[in-house]
């Protein structure tokens, strides 16, 4: 099984890595790092990752957590015969003043409300129009 690992960075945790892609991001000025390869693997762990940054800066407001820095990791394992997914884990590390017990809270309602993981959880088709 091959391991298909992405970054996604905001704030204090941004990459300076050369071969890290900066796209604008609504809720950080430096905007977003991303370091993945372009295979379609990658993307589906991108989205996953992707969607939790995000959402950890929108919860966060509503909550009134202020959030320096962001880095969600993502990988998962596909058969490289079949291309079926073995899952996808992704970690989460913050920089913030805000204390243990607030960033837990915030870190289980992103993982209950973030879109893509939640979408991709309950399973969805995809076909060509």
């Amino acid at each position: 099984m091959d391991q298909f690992a992405v970054v996604v960075s905001a704030g204090s945790f941004s990459s300076d890595d050369g071969g890290a892609i900066r796209f604008p991001h609504r809720w950080t000025p430096g905007g977003v790092t991303v370091e993945a390869d372009f295979t379609g693997a990658h993307l589906l762990h991108l989205a996953a990752a992707g969607c939790v940054l995000n959402d950890i800066y929108r919860e966060a407001g509503e909550l009134g957590i202020r959030i320096d820095g962001v880095r969600v990791s993502a990988e998962g394992g596909f058969d490289t015969q079949t291309w079926i997914s073995s899952g996808i884990t992704y970690q989460v590390e913050l920089s913030s003043p805000a204390s243990v017990e607030e960033l837990a809270v915030l870190l289980d309602r992103v993982d209950d409300v973030a879109e893509i993981p939640r979408a991709i959880r309950a399973g969805t088709t995809v076909r060509r129009s």
